[in-house]
């Protein structure tokens, strides 16, 4: 018996944290079943809770333990070979989950010995993994692992995506299916800290391979998709990006969106098609990075700071107004990285000169992500400074991040959802003391606090009462 151990997977191309369920665990099925080999799924949440001496009493929901599957100790026991996926290459903030990082797995794992062990994912790479920015990879001892798994041809992966869609049978929650559409980068050097370029030269799957796959999945009653896996959805072709939003959307979704882009490959006509066949909510990340011209000539970045707010225009013009379910139909998001060559004082200067630009202009962004950046071994960042830059200016993020969240993004918010606004079809996720959080579902979605304890996995028309700095307070509308 194989047993697959999902660990969540967070890359600049792909994300694997639930609600998401990512490609690794789904392709990997699929070679299983593809070879008449039976399996199992687990989560890193089982193994946690299956090693818990003292359960969780208290009113606020353990994330690290949130995620269960079932019976692992009965799972673990038939297991001859476990299939562990870990790895995470741009560390994040996640709401209902925590990715297991090398470490805390190894040691999860280490008397196990009646199976092979094998590691799979990002954290299967040269590259490693890093669950916190700011720091350099994870240093840990592998030699656990009796084996690593590789990346499959995308010829093969069209047959394992297919069928590995019946991995969501195993799977307790609603999800949302994170869909590949190509790997690499268009650029030959990309952006100094990327590990995307390294990993893959640059290569899309067919179309009819992307669409089978969804319509798989539908079957097996997923409802939720987004095509996240890719470095920049918009360097398909507007015909494809077509077919590709077309076909999806006839299959009776309720979720569909995307998630990478670059600024530069903007378009009108390609952001009508998003906003033509996409749901609302609908969110496309620009790898922005730094409005600092040093910075962006230093690190390779893919945008300069006036076609960065090009495209955010471009975006606003077609996606600002609102869709069905309360949010705009599609927008901006800004991501934003400190410790890169070249940061300086004036960077964030630079950084806070263009966020007001867009207030001014009466844009809309719904979300800045900002990180620090994690120097992985091979990229040009680590061979050029490594943590240097993280070093010398890790004094001021507190106080950069804080005037970003305070200046900019309360501001945006408010504009985004005001006072009254009516968020339809949230699902609650996890409970804080007698305060309930949720979201609805996509590419990143709003978090909402209702100061009530209510039932987990149910769904809500929220009118939206007040504000935090990046998420809202709402009432359930009876």
């Amino acid at each position: 018996m194989y047993t697959i151990l999902d660990c969540y997977t967070d890359e600049p191309a792909g994300l694997g944290v639930p609600p998401y369920i990512g490609t690794y665990p789904r392709y990997i099925a699929g070679k299983l079943i593809s070879e008449n080999k039976k399996y199992n799924y687990i989560t890193i949440d089982d193994l946690r809770y299956m090693h818990l001496k003292k359960k969780n009493k208290s009113l606020k929901t353990d994330i690290k333990t949130y995620n269960r599957t079932g019976n692992v100790n009965k799972i673990l026991n038939k297991t001859k070979t476990l299939i562990v996926i870990c790895g995470v290459h741009v560390p994040g903030k996640y709401l209902s989950a925590l990715p297991g990082t090398l470490h805390e797995v190894s040691k999860l794992i280490k008397d196990i010995h009646n199976a092979r062990k094998i590691l799979a994912g990002p954290a299967a790479t040269e590259f490693g993994t890093r669950l916190e920015g700011g720091k350099k990879a994870e240093k840990t001892d592998i030699s656990i692992f009796d084996d690593i798994m590789q990346t499959e041809s995308y010829k093969k992966i069209a047959k394992y995506a297919t069928i590995g869609a019946d991995i969501v049978k195993k799977i307790q929650w609603e999800t949302i299916a994170e869909i590949e559409t190509s790997r690499g980068c268009r650029r030959k050097t990309g952006c100094s800290f990327c590990t995307e370029p390294l990993k893959h030269r640059l290569e899309f799957r067919e179309v009819k391979d992307i669409l089978a796959e969804a319509k798989e999945l539908r079957k097996n009653n997923v409802m939720h998709f987004r095509l996240g896996k890719q470095s920049d959805f918009f360097s398909w072709s507007a015909k494809d990006i077509e077919k590709i939003l077309k076909g999806i959307s006839k299959l009776d979704v309720k979720t569909l969106h995307i998630d990478n882009v670059d600024p530069v490959s903007v378009t009108e006509e390609k952001v009508k098609l998003v906003v033509k066949y996409c749901t609302p909510g609908n969110v496309a990340a620009l790898g922005i990075e730094s409005f600092d011209e040093i910075v962006v000539k230093e690190n390779n970045l893919n945008s300069t700071p006036e076609k960065s707010m090009e495209a955010i225009r471009i975006i606003n013009k077609y996606g600002k107004s609102i869709g069905e379910n309360g949010m705009p139909k599609f927008l901006p998001g800004i991501n934003i990285l400190f410790g890169l060559k070249g940061e300086s004082k004036k960077t964030h200067e630079k950084n806070m000169q263009y966020l007001m630009q867009i207030l001014d202009e009466e844009l809309l962004v719904r979300r800045i992500n900002i990180r620090q950046v994690a120097a992985f071994p091979g990229t040009k960042l680590y061979d050029d400074c490594g943590n240097k830059f993280v070093k010398k200016n890790k004094k001021y993020y507190w106080k950069w991040r804080n005037e970003i969240r305070q200046k900019i993004d309360n501001t945006m918010l408010k504009k985004l959802v005001p006072v009254s606004s009516v968020l339809k079809q949230v699902r609650m996720e996890v409970h804080d003391g007698n305060t309930t959080f949720g979201r609805q579902f996509g590419t990143y979605p709003l978090v909402v606090g209702v100061k009530q304890r209510l039932e987990l996995g149910k769904y809500h028309d929220i009118k939206v009462v007040g504000h935090m700095l990046r998420s809202v307070v709402g009432e359930i509308i009876k």
